[in-house]
């Protein structure tokens, strides 16, 4: 049997929003009552953060003063996953589709993710995603888990899930970070990198996935031609 192992933001979830609102809004809580600053478009906010551009340096970019640049970075770290600004997330156009197609092929299916449990079934709730995901195939982080970076984290749940899950043929990670690449790598998985999520193209390459592709539907079809017998 072929596993694939995905995380959910990026391949899954399109979380641009949310973190564009919360750039608004840690931008409007920093700066002084009369002071005149530059809101980023959605659409140049989301390349710098898929550069990797640091955050004080959004915030100078926006016009704040550097210790307030470093305020807004704090409060950023803080609010992003927070429950009410996760409901601005949105379900990849392509995600229901791809992820029928998957259980059609006879794919195990797993998600693995960095957010926390209360995080991850929020959005499985609001788009029906249980039946995807049965609880033992679900790896995220505790409620309670503390964290260090997910650089570090995301090696270890994968190790989790490898010891528990069933032993298949071969196993493919599907991820939008260096995390999700690095992870892989660790546990010698096969990693395809979409272009659908936080990283850019340059960023990704830095890692060294064994293929780059836009979305998760095109990692399929990656995988599919790579063993022929899943088609």
């Amino acid at each position: 049997m072929l596993r694939l192992i995905t995380d959910f933001d990026g391949p899954i979830m399109d979380v641009s929003e949310r973190y564009y609102r919360v750039y608004q809004f840690c931008l409007a809580t920093v700066k002084d009552t009369d002071q005149e600053v530059t809101e980023l478009s959605k659409a140049d906010f989301w390349r710098f953060k898929r550069g990797r551009i640091p955050e004080k340096e959004i915030g100078i970019l926006s016009g704040l003063k550097p210790t307030q640049a470093q305020d807004f970075a704090r409060l950023r770290r803080k609010t992003v996953h927070s429950l009410p600004y996760l409901g601005y997330d949105r379900i990849q156009p392509d995600a229901r589709e791809v992820l029928t197609r998957i259980q059609n092929l006879g794919i195990d299916l797993v998600v693995m993710t960095m957010r926390r449990t209360s995080e991850l079934l929020e959005p499985f709730r609001r788009y029906n995603l249980e039946g995807f995901f049965p609880e033992n195939r679900r790896y995220c982080l505790a409620n309670d888990y503390v964290k260090s970076t997910d650089v570090q984290d995301k090696p270890l749940l994968m190790g989790k899930a490898l010891q528990e899950l069933p032993e298949v043929k071969d196993t493919w990670m599907v991820g939008d970070t260096e995390a999700d690449i690095i992870a892989a790598k660790t546990h010698n998985l096969k990693v395809i990198g979409v272009l659908s999520g936080i990283r850019d193209r340059e960023q990704l390459l830095k890692y060294e996935p064994d293929y780059i592709v836009a979305n998760l539907t095109e990692a399929v079809e990656v995988i599919t031609a790579v063993v022929p017998a899943m088609t």
